[in-house]
């Protein structure tokens, strides 16, 4: 699958995703290493510490469903520039890029060590 595919299965995630508090849709489709592609939306939630991020729900969403684990994803694609605390998630899943839509509207392709430098690591 391509990184244009791949973003526009995010695209096409973004729609279902639950956002009344912001109206910011974000979608995520997530590359494993079989094939598979895992999607995820975000959840807000009115105490806004408790919504889930795009790529976190896909990201959970295989390892619950497949037991996936570190190493097992080669790519994932969100419809907007990962939080910190998701650059966290994908360095630690060990993808290989990420592809996003930057602040200007470009999808763009980095590393997660490139969004994450200086990662912390157990």
């Amino acid at each position: 699958m391509t990184d244009h595919e791949l973003h526009e299965r995010a695209k096409a995630a973004a729609e279902r995703a639950y956002a009344p508090y912001s109206s910011f849709l974000v979608g995520a489709a997530l590359l494993d290493r079989d094939g598979r592609v895992w999607e995820g939306v975000n959840v807000e939630n009115a105490s806004y510490p408790l919504g889930v991020c795009a790529e976190r729900a896909a990201i959970a969403r295989a390892v619950s469903e497949a037991g996936r684990r570190p190493g097992d994803f080669e790519a994932i694609a969100i419809t907007a520039s990962p939080c910190g605390g998701c650059r966290q998630w994908l360095v630690e899943f060990r993808l290989d890029r990420v592809v996003y839509t930057d602040n200007h509207g470009a999808i763009v392709t980095r590393a997660p060590d490139d969004l994450l430098p200086d990662t912390f690591e157990l």
